[in-house]
């Protein structure tokens, strides 16, 4: 699988390049139907092809942007080893592909900018969240998202709580245990209080943990992303004391952290987590309906368009699985719908998500039937 990031979403978007192309297909994870993958994107390809010609390539120019994405169909090993979904996206100057755990509908988009929708999902429904895991030996933050979890580098945070304190332990009281594959890879000591050594009083603890919070603080300075503290019971609610900036979930993950795999982690975590995003989202469509038949609301796509360019849109609600194809002249601000895709056209959903959310503003992607009223997308105004 590869993780995608808002960055990859933010590079994707500033994206513009005559021309670009992002196809978009499900895929299939287990023998024999795998074989159907390299053959689902071979027919993409060759309309793709057929596209770019009709469009004023010439046709070594178009199968010269298209061989980097031709080369996959002859990858076996890369067809072994899929996720419910494949996107990638080729320009004259850049190429890059997703294995991506959400399944997609077949679509190809030709035009001037690269197609997004289908992916904003990862923003709205899988956002940012930590992992903070705690023990007298350990510490450990996780950088999450729904399919990804990734460890931090924790710089300037100490390591267990000896170090912490400054205990000078002998070495003939320590056990070492190594880091479990897919963490750091750092050796870390196990400290098992044999004849002595650390005291663990709360006191102590507390010290402890307020070193850690003042190191997280450079670590992660201006984070507000939903932290979820994972560790033995009656070390928690200590942290919690010497916490002065983490925005920590009240729903904990209890018991040693240091017996779990990152992934065991992981998935407790998002049981937690997933609540509070689909919350957010709610939240945003109630708010949306607050505000519903005044000037700061609207369903209007050429109404919405113009102040997303404007960056007048603080939130949108957006259906995927549709498009609404057209075109947007940014020295007029007008609009003009199609039906059916025309020569030049983008679609227009596509198109106002991704300048809501470079212009500082929230997108939700939602299925057809979630929308706050019968419109493909809806919005707030800023003002």
């Amino acid at each position: 699988m590869d993780p995608i990031s808002k960055e990859d979403l933010k590079r994707l978007m500033e994206e513009m390049e005559t021309p670009c192309v992002s196809i978009y297909m499900p895929t299939y994870r287990t023998p024999p139907e795998t074989k159907q993958n390299p053959l689902r994107l071979k027919n993409l390809i060759r309309e793709a092809e057929e596209r770019l010609i009709s469009s004023g390539l010439r046709a070594p120019e178009a199968k010269k942007l298209l061989k980097p994405v031709k080369t996959l169909l002859r990858d076996s090993p890369f067809w072994q080893h899929q996720s419910e979904g494949f996107a990638t996206f080729l320009s004259p100057h850049s190429f890059r592909t997703f294995r991506l755990p959400l399944t997609f509908q077949e679509l190809l988009v030709v035009t001037d900018r690269f197609h997004i929708k289908p992916l904003l999902h990862f923003l709205s429904h899988d956002g940012t969240f930590y992992i903070l895991a705690l023990s007298q030996n350990d510490v450990r933050l996780c950088q999450c998202t729904r399919h990804s979890c990734k460890d931090v580098e924790l710089v300037g945070v100490p390591r267990n709580m000896a170090e912490a304190l400054n205990y000078d332990v002998p070495e003939k009281q320590l056990q070492f245990h190594t880091r479990a594959p897919g963490m750091s890879g750092v050796r870390a000591a196990i400290f098992h209080g044999q004849g002595g050594g650390i005291d663990d009083s709360e006191d102590n603890l507390l010290r402890y943990f307020q070193q850690i919070n003042h190191g997280l603080r450079e670590v992660l300075p201006k984070e507000k992303a939903p932290v979820v503290l994972a560790g033995v019971e009656y070390l928690l609610p200590i942290y919690r004391e010497a916490n002065t900036f983490l925005h920590l979930m009240e729903e904990e993950i209890t018991g040693n952290p240091d017996k779990l795999r990152a992934e065991e982690l992981h998935q407790q975590a998002w049981a937690i987590v997933e609540p509070y995003f689909l919350k957010a989202q709610q939240e945003a469509v109630d708010r949306y309906r607050q505000w519903a038949g005044s000037e700061r609301a609207s369903t209007d796509i050429k109404e919405i368009i113009p102040a997303a360019y404007d960056g007048r849109v603080e939130l949108m609600v957006v259906a995927v699985g549709i498009q609404q194809w057209g075109s947007f002249d940014p020295d007029t601000l007008t609009v003009h719908l199609h039906q059916e895709a025309e020569a030049g056209d983008e679609d227009l959903l596509d198109l106002a998500a991704i300048h809501t959310f470079l212009k500082g503003g929230t997108v939700y992607t939602v299925e057809p039937d979630g929308l706050p009223e019968e419109a493909p997308l809806a919005a707030l105004f800023r003002y």
